[in-house]
């Protein structure tokens, strides 16, 4: 039976890939720092959908667990089809502070480094198998220019779509998911009010995550699983940018604010 090891997969998006994959039949390894919710989570999962879940505490800003997690990927016994690279935080932090170091720089562990580790022990395994998925989930703020969150997720986008051409013909997808605004507890543990912002910005997270599955079965590099926020990407990328370095000051003086 085929699979999934899910970072971060006891809350927001991470745990919405485990529902919607635990209903498809697909065993699970929920990776979190909090051993009580794995445990929860499992037991909650395991007797709804009747599949094996398998707990493996770890925290991503930490090497060592890191690399345990990646050992696990590339179990020749145990293969996993497909690995879901979703842990990582808010950031609403700006890049001048200098009390902020050590919280940037575990960022840039769980959210890039963990990403490279465990993708890269997973294209390997999966490569010598001649199939797997992997999906990293980045985010619109890649786009544009909202302090280090940005930079780190513009890093992941493009660490992604370099995996995927890496992986290119060997029956291993890779595919960056680019979600905007998504309808989950991050934002209130980040610390970020997002009370005001109108409802036509939100995406509901099993929405999010059927498309996101969909797309990485048929290869794609990316997926940004919502129409709106299709053509948001779209002008970002594509537009001049101007436009984009000015909505991105707009956002980072409204940070500043609160």
């Amino acid at each position: 039976m085929a699979s999934a090891l899910i970072t971060g997969g006891t809350s927001g998006i991470g745990l919405a890939f485990a529902r919607e994959l635990a209903a498809r039949g697909t065993d699970l390894i929920l990776v979190a720092r909090d051993q009580d919710r794995l445990k929860g989570v499992a037991a909650e999962l395991g007797e709804v959908h009747g599949v094996a879940v398998e707990v493996l505490p770890a925290d991503l800003s930490d090497r060592d667990d890191t690399l345990r997690v990646a050992a696990r990927l590339e179990d020749p016994n145990r293969p996993v089809e497909w690995l879901i690279n979703n842990a990582g935080f808010g950031l609403h932090s700006t890049v001048l502070d200098p009390d902020d170091i050590d919280l940037h720089a575990k960022a840039l562990d769980v959210m890039c480094l963990a990403v490279l580790i465990l993708g890269g022990a997973a294209g390997r395994a999966m490569r010598g198998r001649g199939h797997g998925h992997i999906i990293n989930v980045a985010s619109s703020s890649a786009a544009i220019y909202t302090g280090n969150y940005s930079a780190i997720k513009a890093w992941a986008r493009t660490y992604s779509t370099a995996l995927a051409l890496e992986l290119h013909g060997t029956g291993v997808t890779v595919t960056g998911l680019l979600p905007g605004w998504v309808k989950t507890e991050f934002h209130g543990r980040a610390g970020i009010n997002a009370s005001k912002l109108p409802g036509i910005v939100w995406i509901d997270p099993d929405k999010l995550v059927r498309q996101a599955l969909t797309d990485a079965e048929k290869g794609k590099a990316e997926s940004i699983p919502d129409l709106k926020w299709r053509a948001a990407m779209f002008i970002a990328d594509h537009g001049p940018r101007g436009i984009t370095r000015l909505v991105s000051r707009m956002l980072t003086a409204s940070r500043k604010k609160h």
